[in-house]
């Protein structure tokens, strides 16, 4: 299958470069932005008028010199390098715990580990461990390096993925692919990998390089990793050995993909598709870049839509929240994040029926949980478009908010929204934080949400009400 890229140097030249080894360049005038180069339409209303399979924006970079090439090649090698680095010693090094302190249960994680992307369920970032501190840190050497720049078409400079430490081994994701990758701490070796079939829905994905890590439960006493894939599946692994889970989801009528242990999400959010295509675009896209939350037995899936800075129109599917059962894949709910009727909270903000077809609210960001309470807390971006809503009158539920939902039912617990009718691109980017904090000497469960804007809202996190 011939596939395409383009990528642009400082004068606005682009190369079409295809595995039929046919290349073609074109001239764009200097200082002026190639309309819509972004949007997945143009991409390929473009790839079909140059004769190519498929047209993939920024995934080569041109160099004016040979000499530019190597200078700056090499600096993005030694900046992709040191990321791996720092990710992988020394968290190997802080994520070993010591033999002497007893091992417990916090926050969803055993003492010393980092079974979730945001280090525990309440998304806390936090360990513990203390056998690196600011007195032996500068001792620190390096044990081994793992290279994760060439899991896909083409080097990936730039690594989003926060690793996982569970039970003695490292877990990641790694290219444009998402390929994921079991590590031993120890040693740097790799123990397994799997890498998804391809697909052109994988091939559309604008958020390919955003892999953020890997989710995880244990059912049965088995380890399991779980991994939404750009092309938006989910796919449930062994965590010993890489293999699907028997008995989890339904097959999936497209070659080399396995007949057990993965979930296609297109199927359960309602709208038109095709196993391979993927959503038509004149009804939207979707697809995913943070990793599952796996809450008493429920795997809770968020995804994202195109970046909001580069919207091309105002129509788009809604990214709801979809909730599955960790041993066997069922569907167990959908929360729809723009109501779709008016017997849906939140239905009357949206006027001028644009419920009807405005898209996104998506959850890009990652989740958090409280597990005692069965309450999973999901960040939302704004509906489509970022950067203009006067098609849309009213407050826009659930746009812009902080959603508490019922992991069990998939029932709002509460909600709150960060700004109303959001526009200018005002997403929350962050997980929300859950801390126990005394306040007039009465401790109050809480979560809290950072924004973009640089505020900080406190609720009380089984409530909703605000704090201070």
């Amino acid at each position: 299958m011939a596939t395409a890229a383009v990528a642009f140097d400082d004068g606005f030249r682009a190369t079409l470069s295809s595995s039929t080894n046919r290349r073609r360049r074109l001239r764009l005038p200097p200082n002026r932005v190639w309309p819509g180069v972004y949007t997945v339409e143009r991409r390929r209303l473009l790839a079909r008028k140059r004769g190519v399979q498929s047209l993939r924006c920024g995934a080569f970079p041109l160099w004016r010199n040979e000499k530019m090439r190597r200078n700056r090649t090499s600096g993005w090698r030694t900046a992709g390098s040191l990321g791996l680095l720092l990710a992988f010693v020394a968290g190997v090094a802080v994520l070993t715990p010591v033999a002497a302190q007893e091992p417990e249960e916090a926050r969803g994680n055993p003492y010393g580990e980092w079974r979730f992307q945001s280090g525990d369920a309440w998304g806390t970032r936090y360990s513990p461990l203390d056998q690196i501190d600011a007195e032996n840190f500068e001792d620190l050497e390096v044990a081994w390096v793992w290279r994760g720049d060439n899991f896909g078409p083409h080097p990936l400079y730039l690594s989003r993925s926060t690793p996982s430490y569970i039970d003695g081994i490292l877990y990641t994701v790694a290219g444009y692919r998402r390929t994921v990758a079991a590590i031993d701490p120890a040693t740097g070796e790799t123990l397994w990998t799997y890498r998804e079939p391809n697909t052109r829905r994988w091939e559309e994905s604008m958020r390919a390089s955003y892999g953020k890590g890997v989710g995880y439960a244990e059912i049965d006493g088995r380890g399991v990793i779980y991994i939404i894939t750009p092309a938006f599946f989910l796919h449930a692994l062994d965590a010993k050995t890489g293999e699907h889970l028997e008995g989890f989801g339904k097959p999936v009528p497209i070659d080399g993909f396995p007949d057990t242990g993965v979930i296609d999400l297109l199927a359960d959010l309602g709208h038109e598709y095709d196993p391979y295509e993927g959503i038509p675009m004149d009804v939207g896209y979707i697809t995913n870049s943070s990793p599952p939350i796996v809450v008493n037995g429920t795997v809770v899936v968020g995804n994202s839509h195109e970046q909001g800075y580069a919207q091309s129109r105002i129509e788009n599917v809604p990214g709801d929240i979809l909730a599955y059962d960790a041993k066997t894949g069922e569907h167990k709910w959908k929360f729809n994040v723009i109501p779709q009727s008016e017997s849906e909270f939140g239905f009357d903000t949206w006027q001028n029926d644009a419920w009807d077809w405005t898209g996104d609210v998506s959850s890009w960001a990652p989740l958090s949980a409280d597990m005692e309470r069965g309450i999973v807390y999901i960040p939302t971006n704004s509906p489509t478009i970022d950067y203009y809503g006067g098609f849309r009158p009213g407050n826009n539920l659930f746009g812009t908010s902080t959603i508490a939902i019922d992991v069990e039912t998939g029932d709002r617990v509460w909600h709150f929204q960060t700004v109303h009718h959001p526009i200018w691109n005002y997403d929350l980017p962050n997980v929300p934080i859950l801390v126990d904090v005394t306040v007039d000497g009465q401790e109050v469960p809480m979560a809290i949400q950072t924004t973009k804007q640089g505020m900080t809202f406190a609720f009380n996190r089984e409530t909703g009400e605000p704090v201070w």
